[in-house]
Order: C-alpha cells, then sequence, then structure tokens
C-alpha cells in the first residue's frame, strides 16, 4: 500500500503498554492540531482538547479514573502513558459525542503516524461530572457545561505492536436491498451489483459494530455513502 493515511487506518492499534519517556512537545502539538482538525457538525468546532503531561497530574486522574472502574487502587487506566489528551464536547451541541468521537479518532492516527501508541480511555464523561473534574476546569479558566469525550493516553510503545484482527464477515452486505436497474431513482439504489460492508474503524474492544456500504465490482470495491444504498 503506498497511502500513508489509509496505511494509518490499518496498521494502528490500541496500546495498553508504554515506555515513560516523556512524549516531545512537538509531536504533541502535531496531535493536537490534527485533532483541532476534525470535521464537526455544521463546522461548529465546539470541542476543547486538554493536554495533560504533568505526571502529577497524569496520576491523579489516573486515580479517579480507577476510583469510576472500580478497579483495585493500583491499577493504572492509561497504562503507564506519559500524556493524556482529553477531549470535552459543548453539552449544549446536539452533535457533541459524534464531534468529540471524531477528534478522538484523528487524536489516535496522528499519534500512530508520528511512532507513537495511543489508546481511547473511556469514563472521561463520568470523570467531568464529578467535583474533581469540574475544579480542574474551573482551574483552567474553562466556563459552561463540557462533556468529557475520552482520554487519549500517548507515549513510545512498550513492547511489540499488536498485530490487527481479521475483519469480522458478519459486516457483509450480501446484495442490495432496494431493487431497480440501469438508473438511479429518486429515494433508492438502482444498481444490481451486490453492496457490501467495508470494515474499516477502529471499535471498542474490537467489536467492527460499524457499516459502510461499498459496491464490489471485479477486483476493485468502489465505496458508495450510506444513503446511496438504502
Amino acid at each position: 500500500m503506498n497511502n500513508e493515511v489509509l496505511e494509518a487506518m490499518q496498521l494502528r492499534r490500541s496500546i495498553r503498554s508504554f515506555k515513560p519517556d516523556p512524549v516531545p512537545e512537538t509531536d504533541l502539538q502535531e496531535i493536537i492540531k490534527a485533532g483541532l482538525y476534525a470535521p464537526s457538525g455544521r463546522g461548529s468546532q465546539d470541542t476543547i482538547i486538554l493536554a495533560i503531561t504533568n505526571p502529577a497530574m497524569v496520576k491523579r486522574l489516573s486515580r479517579l479514573n480507577c476510583e469510576i472502574g472500580g478497579w483495585a487502587p493500583d491499577f493504572d487506566p492509561f497504562y503507564g502513558a506519559p500524556a493524556v489528551l482529553i477531549v470535552l464536547a459543548d453539552k449544549t451541541k446536539p452533535t457533541e459525542v459524534y464531534d468529540g468521537s471524531l477528534v478522538m479518532g484523528n487524536l489516535m492516527l496522528a499519534a500512530h503516524s508520528l511512532g507513537l501508541g495511543s489508546c481511547w480511555i473511556h469514563r472521561a464523561k463520568e470523570e467531568f461530572e464529578r467535583p474533581e473534574g469540574k475544579a480542574l476546569l474551573k482551574t483552567l479558566g474553562i466556563t459552561g457545561e463540557w462533556e468529557g469525550i475520552g482520554h487519549c493516553a500517548v507515549g513510545y510503545v512498550k513492547g511489540d505492536i499488536p498485530i490487527a484482527p481479521l475483519r469480522k464477515e458478519h459486516r457483509h452486505i450480501a446484495e442490495a436491498i432496494c431493487s431497480g436497474r440501469g438508473s438511479r431513482q429518486k429515494g433508492c439504489c438502482v444498481s444490481s451489483t451486490p453492496f457490501k460492508i467495508l470494515p474499516i474503524p477502529p471499535s471498542s474492544g474490537n467489536s467492527s459494530p460499524a457499516w459502510l456500504c461499498g459496491r464490489e465490482s471485479g477486483d476493485r470495491r468502489n465505496i458508495w455513502p450510506l444513503w446511496d444504498s438504502i
């Protein structure tokens, strides 16, 4: 494969063991910049990224996250990552979770492209509903109502990078849903060529729940918008 973006999408893995070495500031800024360029509903850009690199603060957040998760006190849910990027979204926006999730995806891809590991860590929502999280925002001078979307743990990989598991077969559509031949009709795809799901994006626990429709023709796969096939 000679497309760096597509290669990063397929080779990026969630890392759960990090070296303690600090991440260079220049790399962190590039990762954050990638997150800020994520698409958002109506181009609103109503997400923010908190960059936490102070070891004491990372440890404090780790303890809080561990408490929410119900684990033993000595467990580190950030897996030793020296940097944690927290994505928050404006609660008043209807697309807050979607916008924040797109930011998270960009952060992880950017980290991979720079030779760093990353992992989406949950429970940011619960953290910033607690007094400790609200106090942190107040300390940083952040006002308004914000929902925690996720933590992007970032650092150098300790050990081997996991190999991506095979994509699940059940994510393939056997054939087009609607009928018709030869040309498009309003509200309906009319190709007699079978449509299939093209599985690419990362998913929690590698569950692969999302579907993307595409048309397979010979040895080519042409990606089509989902609304063209329903």
